[in-house]
């Protein structure tokens, strides 16, 4: 398994149509921020979203925040003139929705440069099942729960503990893990007014594997990084692991042990990791 050190804890959708809330988020602390084009846009708004949208990418001040465009289905009527206004705006990556299979990701791949990555959202029953080959797909560097369309599209309850979607979630992260460097989002958790339940469901989505979440509003950033930032236990566990591996390495002794526990090269490279990820974490929030 592979992870990007990158951080995306937050993930923050703003309408692309909205100037006041795309100045806004140059000053919100989210890891990433993906401008919409697609449901927090109204079909009458879409061209001049588009405009909007490229002019605020073309004047930048977004620093270290990784800048995702997620255009409308290039099935529907407003995808392919999304990628040709914007495909040399700024954005660091682009967010397909509505994607079934991996085709639907070549489809888009064809209109792009080259080098540019791809998003996708993870909200059918088919793109669930196609999970693997999706993720593995040589463009794709990210996978996104769309989990209010993925609840819509199987009919199932939204509960407070994601049950009902738990094999899709859990799906989404080890497509991810598969292909290696694949990053895995969470979706949205909708009350945004309620603290404790987003805290909750963070919680759960940690557990999962994910990388991070996405949200609906920018009061939900600060609970979501504190919840995806690993706590001060889990990083001296790190480094003690990390040390005494090391030392039991120079005195030629083939095992380590930490607080009763063996450690073996795995919980080395873990612990590896997540040091590499804190430190990124801390340069993006000295910025």
């Amino acid at each position: 398994m592979e992870t990007t050190t990158q951080p995306f804890r937050s993930v923050l959708y703003i309408p692309g149509s909205k100037e006041r809330a795309l100045e806004k988020a140059r000053g919100l602390p989210a890891d990433a921020i993906i401008f919409d084009l697609e449901d927090a846009v109204a079909p009458d708004a879409k061209a001049e979203a588009r405009q909007t949208l490229a002019r605020a990418l073309g004047d930048g001040g977004y620093g270290k925040r990784t800048k995702i465009v997620r255009i409308n289905a290039l099935t529907s009527e407003w995808g392919n003139e999304d990628v040709r206004v914007l495909r040399d705006a700024g954005a660091d990556v682009f967010l397909l929705p509505k994607v079934n299979n991996p085709t639907d990701v070549d489809a888009l791949a064809d209109l792009l440069p080259p080098e540019m990555p791809v998003w996708v959202m993870m909200e059918t029953a088919a793109s669930v099942f196609e999970a693997r080959a999706i993720a593995a797909h040589g463009r794709v560097t990210g996978l996104v729960a769309g989990t209010n369309d993925l609840a819509k599209d199987l009919g199932c309850r939204m509960r407070a503990d994601r049950l009902p979607m738990m094999h899709a979630l859990q799906t989404v992260v080890m497509a991810a893990r598969a292909a290696r460097g694949v990053v895995a989002i969470d979706g949205v958790y909708n009350r945004f007014r309620d603290e404790e339940g987003l805290k909750a469901e963070c919680e759960q989505g940690c557990d999962l594997g994910f990388d991070g979440k996405t949200l609906i509003h920018p009061a939900q950033v600060e609970v979501t990084n504190r919840a995806f930032t690993p706590a001060e236990e889990e990083v001296e566990l790190a480094r003690r692991r990390i040390a005494a591996h090391e030392e039991s390495e120079a005195a030629g002794q083939g095992v380590a042990v930490v607080d009763g526990q063996i450690v073996e090269n795995l919980h080395v490279m873990a612990a590896k990791r997540l040091l590499a990820r804190v430190q990124a974490i801390s340069e993006m929030e000295k910025e």
